[in-house]
């Protein structure tokens, strides 16, 4: 790859070593030294941009969490801002490599080939040339991940929706990750400037897109970035923030820093959201205010739950559906509404009731025929305590979810209850009976 090819380093000896040896080493000892980060993988992160010595160990503690996924992740897509150089929209450049003293990164040139025809790229090598905001981390990202190729992105003045417009084009898989540069506040006195971005942060934190740039000098990559999270149902992670007056300068006129991760909602905060979703359904008939619920685009996935309520361990409702036909968090809703106040086994609840009741999620795989000689066959192949069950015969149909073996433990018994609830004799069988089987994931309230 020539020269001519590939930009070079421009603010090594300032902002960081130039010596290739001297340079590992200093990243080596930030990372090593980085206080542990507890986080499932990011899709994004913030990290700042100064010198070394002023933003360094924040960098670190960002990029240092990257570790469980130094092999995995395979392509970055850098946005930072434009100090020496006014732009408007986002700037690419032509080379194909960007270098510093640990070597050269190629770059992804046929997605920033597609990226050219959107009205808001560019090409413009002159907003890149001596730019610090982006080649400040590339030493990081050489030391922390293995392999990977470069999308660098040089933001001027550009909306939110045209940035997240370009971030949905390069978004991904978990091969990606999406790093937004960007320090905070400049130049204000230590405590101002502690207020000033500790409230910049929460705004952060809450995906605000009115980030301005004396608050953070990367507001319009970030603002970007938030708009795209609150799509995408990403949560916001504050993993570090301090200013120079905390490092390497003085306390009258100091620069921010915070480093941020983006992550997807976990099952098990999925399962909480759907557990207010579904008391809120409830509670809203009794004109209760509801809980707040953090989005997820897996609300929106079809799927198919059950929800069930009981009072100290005594069923008081229970409706579902076995197939997937809806979003996930219109079935919980629906299903929740119906196994309070339309089950015909038990009369309405009511607003007395509410508080003595506790809610569980059942989410459910897609059914599977069971291949089966006959009753006897049936038994064998059923797994107590993982198979949820669904029986029909003719006109007849009925489940029992797996948490019912708690109760009937035996394959038999368990068999023949629901096949009485299917209402036919426990003994029946015949050629048309038929059985399929599922699994559940299921959250569950704690006990009033």
């Amino acid at each position: 790859m020539s020269t001519l090819d590939t930009r070079p380093p421009a603010v090594a000896g300032m902002f960081y070593p130039s010596a290739a040896a001297t340079l590992r080493a200093t990243v080596d000892e930030l990372l090593a030294n980085a206080p542990a980060v507890t986080m499932a993988q990011p899709k994004a992160i913030i990290a700042p941009h100064a010198g070394y010595i002023y933003s360094g160990p924040t960098a670190a503690r960002i990029y240092a969490a990257l570790a469980p996924w130094r092999g995995s992740i395979r392509r970055v897509v850098l946005l930072g801002p434009t100090h020496r150089l006014a732009v408007r929209g986002l700037a690419l450049p032509s080379v194909r490599a960007f270098a510093t003293p640990l070597g050269a990164i190629p770059l992804d040139t046929a997605a920033m080939a597609q990226l050219d025809e959107l009205p808001q790229i560019g090409r413009n090598d002159a907003a890149h040339a001596l730019e610090h905001s982006l080649e400040v981390h590339l030493p990081f990202l050489q030391r922390a991940l293995d392999t990977f190729t470069l999308i660098p992105l040089a933001v001027g003045n550009a909306e939110p929706e045209a940035v997240a417009e370009v971030l949905d084009q390069l978004w991904g898989g978990d091969e990606t990750l999406l790093v937004i540069s960007s320090d905070l506040s400049h130049f204000l006195p230590y405590a101002t400037a502690q207020q000033v971005d500790s409230n910049t942060c929460q705004h952060i934190l809450a995906l605000d897109t009115h980030i301005h740039p004396e608050q953070a000098c990367g507001a319009y990559p970030i603002n970007g970035l938030l708009l795209a999270a609150q799509r995408r149902g990403l949560q916001a992670q504050l993993i570090d923030l301090c200013n120079s007056g905390d490092t390497a300068g003085d306390r009258e006129r100091v620069v921010g820093y915070a480093a941020f991760a983006f992550t997807r909602p976990t099952m098990d905060e999925i399962g909480t959201s759907l557990l207010r979703l579904a008391r809120n359904a409830i509670g809203e008939r009794f004109g209760l205010p509801p809980q707040p619920v953090v989005e997820s685009p897996k609300l929106q996935d079809k799927a198919a739950t059950f929800v069930t309520l009981t009072q100290h361990g005594v069923l008081r409702g229970c409706i579902g559906s076995l197939e997937a036909w809806r979003p996930l968090a219109e079935d919980v809703c629906a299903n929740a509404l119906a196994a309070a106040f339309c089950d015909p086994r038990f009369p309405p609840l009511t607003a007395d009731e509410l508080p003595r009741t506790r809610l569980e999620i059942s989410l459910l795989t897609p059914a599977q025929v069971i291949d089966c000689r006959d009753e006897a066959d049936a038994l064998a192949q059923l797994r107590p305590h993982i198979d949820g069950v669904i029986f029909s015969a003719g006109r007849h149909r009925a489940t029992f979810l797996p948490q019912v073996w708690e109760q009937l433990p035996e394959p038999a018994a368990f068999l023949a209850q629901l096949k009485r609830k299917a209402g036919l004799g426990a003994d029946y069988w015949s050629p048309e009976a038929r059985l399929a089987r599922y699994t559940v994931k299921k959250w569950q309230e704690v006990a009033p």
